[in-house]
């Protein structure tokens, strides 16, 4: 069985998926039979690699709230995390562009090693709050899930390594009719939008494996 899932390293809704889709795996009776596949997805492709608002500031600015709203809302957003076993600090956390970090793990996919390397990138920027567009940060990244550092650098430092297929999974997601993410494929017939509660995705997995396996 095979789980593809679209998602972005800034997106708060897709960590708390990402560990809920796992804590259904582990607990189903086929779990060495699935593989999780992880697709490249931007969340905002405009947003700077350097920017200088806070996390708050600009989820404010984009849906025409105050600070304080926008602190209360990622408070919300920070309890529901710790109910799955994540610490985000939304205080020190800054938006940043994704685009090199996904190049950086279709890189680590070559390696078999993309799997560490997503959770590792999703760790560091909303417990850790380190800055995902900056080259340096990222190949520490990158060497902490098992990569060589010079040359994840190397790759970093050519903007043409694996762009196109950051592009690919963005423009399937789009055919796709995906709207926004975490956004998860079954089998590439069965899908599940959002970071839906545990059962959610027990129930699918069970569905899909006895459809399968009846045919």
């Amino acid at each position: 069985m095979k789980i593809e899932v679209w998602s972005d390293f800034v997106c708060p809704f897709c960590y708390i998926g990402k560990r809920r889709l796992e804590q259904a795996v582990e607990n189903f009776a086929h779990k060495d039979n699935v593989q999780i596949e992880y697709k490249s997805f931007e969340l905002d492709p405009t947003t700077p690699k350097d920017s200088t608002q806070s996390v708050h500031e600009m989820l404010a600015s984009k849906y025409g709230m105050s600070v304080e709203e926008a602190k209360k809302m990622n408070e919300g957003m920070g309890q529901q995390a710790a109910t799955v076993g994540l610490t985000y600090n939304f205080d020190n956390m800054v938006p940043t562009n994704t685009f090199d970090a996904h190049r950086l793990t279709h890189f680590a996919k070559t390696m078999g090693k993309d799997n560490e390397l997503t959770e590792k990138l999703l760790y560091s920027y909303f417990t850790e709050n380190k800055r995902l567009s900056d080259f340096d940060t990222l190949a520490t990244i990158a060497e902490q899930s098992g990569l060589d550092r010079e040359e994840a650098l190397a790759v970093l430092r050519d903007e043409n390594a694996y762009a196109d297929d950051v592009r690919y999974d963005i423009r399937t997601a789009q055919e796709i009719g995906v709207r926004g993410v975490p956004f998860f494929v079954i089998n590439q017939k069965y899908a599940i939008s959002g970071a839906q509660p545990l059962e959610t995705f027990t129930s699918a997995l069970e569905k899909v494996w006895e459809e399968e396996n009846q045919q």
